[in-house]
């Protein structure tokens, strides 16, 4: 095989700082994440991961947006897939199965708390590509649910509700999560 057929092209180089950066902002936070540690990762230098990306924020939108993203794939394939299974407990399954990946659950979470405190900070527009996309995904789940916003919204509480749960690592057979109605994984 020639040499430069081994090359990565620059999208490819993206997708992998995009993943990785989704790896180490899921464990450090966007405050604790450096640049460096991403680059370092991926195996490019820190000029290099800004010849792709503008700044560190833009690497974060990206990995927040790649997180978001792959939760609504999942809904989709889950409402495709599984024809047997109400929209409620396909997209439900599908999402217990997304959160066990410890860099989707964290990464989910440090969005929250990145958003949370840019608003804090006083900065409003950090989080609006963000909400902009879980506005995609609260739409995507409303429609699949029938357009009911009372069955929309308790489908979220229990999502947010498996994410306190998983996070602070509550074995399945655990007393907190009986009582839950939740659809087979």
């Amino acid at each position: 095989m020639a040499k430069g057929s081994m090359r990565m092209s620059a999208e490819e180089r993206r997708e992998s700082i995009v993943r990785a950066a989704m790896a180490e902002f899921a464990r450090g936070g966007y405050h604790g994440t450096s640049t460096e540690t991403i680059a370092r990762r991926v195996g490019v230098s820190q000029p290099y991961l800004f010849r792709l990306f503008p700044n560190k924020q833009a690497i974060f939108l990206a990995a927040a947006d790649r997180c978001v993203a792959e939760t609504r794939r999942a809904f989709t394939a889950a409402v495709r897939e599984e024809p047997g299974l109400s929209a409620h407990d396909a997209m439900g399954a599908a999402y217990r199965r997304l959160v066990h990946d410890p860099d989707m659950l964290l990464m989910q979470l440090q969005l929250y708390v990145a958003v949370a405190a840019a608003e804090a900070a006083g900065d409003h527009e950090f989080g609006a590509g963000i909400r902009a996309a879980w506005l995609e995904l609260w739409d995507q789940a409303h429609l699949a649910l029938g357009g009911d916003s009372a069955e929309t919204a308790g489908f979220f509480a229990y999502g947010m509700l498996i994410n306190v749960l998983v996070a602070l690592g509550f074995s399945p057979d655990h007393r907190v999560w009986s009582g839950m109605q939740l659809p087979p994984e």
